[in-house]
């Protein structure tokens, strides 16, 4: 007689696109969140005791608490995203799990959205729509919403990952010039190819006409856009963040944007999500948007299927694919 294998349990705690549920069903036994809204750490709790796998997405936070309630035979933790800062990675090396996370595949869809970010704010469309939906009264005028071009002016970016690379050869095509901050240079040819100058963060905001944000995020870069780093910003520029928000301290931007030490800013993450900071509301010169990097069709069902091949292979005892960490 064969012997009964056992197939293994997987539990997914937020809901995500048929593709990567198929990935997942084909080898174990898969619970699934099938709400937009995320549960609540209960149910979390409830879901994930005994698995061999949790399939996450940014609304579950992944810490002792939560790794008690799995229990010791949960191999890995496969995050829906290319960020991690939802999961204790130290806590999960302790207990030898995995962490695997999503690069590479959404790196257009948020260079895109950064991209219309900083069209919306220099061109003030966001501004220009809400007197149209308000049926507000208006008459074209040579000084009418006027907005900022982007030829000729430079964008600073801070992070010159994946992401930041994407952005630099679309604001190229816009006839921007390049600048960056990073941990390191990029390779020479990079440099070449995108016509960019490599620069200390200081300088790079003082002499930049857009700030664009694509560093991760870390207790290095926490409130990294604060009261003292906008005030070395020009009061032309404008600051866009699609990373994530305590990248930048809501607080400090009201009053940048407020008292005009910027001209503007256009978000897509927020330092409290999905809370919002009244402030921001009130100002005209803020262009907001609800965290829709990498949303697109393609790019979501991308991410869903990269984590659940994550999750196969770990459970098959091979090597995930993208990991953010492997056990000691």
């Amino acid at each position: 007689m064969s012997p009964v294998t056992t197939r293994p349990r997987i539990a997914v705690t937020g809901r995500i696109p048929t593709p990567g549920l198929e990935e997942l069903r084909l080898i174990g036994d898969v619970w699934e969140w099938e709400h937009d809204a995320p549960p609540d750490p209960p149910t979390v709790y409830a879901a994930v005791n005994g698995v061999d796998a949790a399939v996450t997405l940014l609304t579950t936070k992944v810490d002792n608490t939560f790794l008690d309630a799995a229990g010791p035979q949960l191999k890995v933790v496969a995050n829906v995203a290319v960020g991690y800062n939802n999961i204790d990675v130290a806590a999960c090396a302790a207990r030898n799990v995995i962490v695997t996370n999503t690069p590479g595949v959404l790196t257009d869809a948020t260079a895109d959205l950064a991209m219309a970010l900083i069209l919306m704010a220099t061109r003030r469309l966001a501004e220009g729509e809400r007197v149209i939906r308000s049926q507000t009264s208006w008459q074209w005028g040579m000084f009418y919403l006027l907005g900022t071009s982007l030829q000729g002016r430079r964008l600073g970016i801070i992070g010159m990952g994946d992401i930041g690379i994407a952005v630099a050869r679309r604001a190229r095509a816009f006839g921007m010039e390049i600048a960056y901050a990073n941990r390191r240079r990029v390779p020479p040819e990079l440099e070449a190819e995108l016509g960019a100058t490599f620069m200390a963060t200081d300088d790079l905001l003082a002499t930049s006409d857009v700030v664009t944000l694509h560093c991760p995020y870390s207790p290095d870069t926490h409130h990294l856009m604060n009261s003292a780093t906008l005030a070395r910003m020009r009061p032309t520029a404008f600051l866009v963040n699609t990373s994530r928000g305590p990248v930048v301290d809501e607080a400090a931007l009201v009053k940048a944007l407020e008292h005009g030490v910027i001209a503007g800013a256009g978000l897509d993450v927020f330092e409290h999500e999905p809370d919002v900071n009244p402030g921001l509301l009130r100002c005209e010169n803020a262009v907001l948007v609800p965290h829709l990097g990498s949303a697109t069709v393609e790019t979501r069902t991308a991410m869903a299927v990269l984590a659940a091949r994550n999750a196969v292979a770990v459970l098959s005892g091979l090597s995930p694919l993208t990991p953010v960490m492997r056990p000691v």
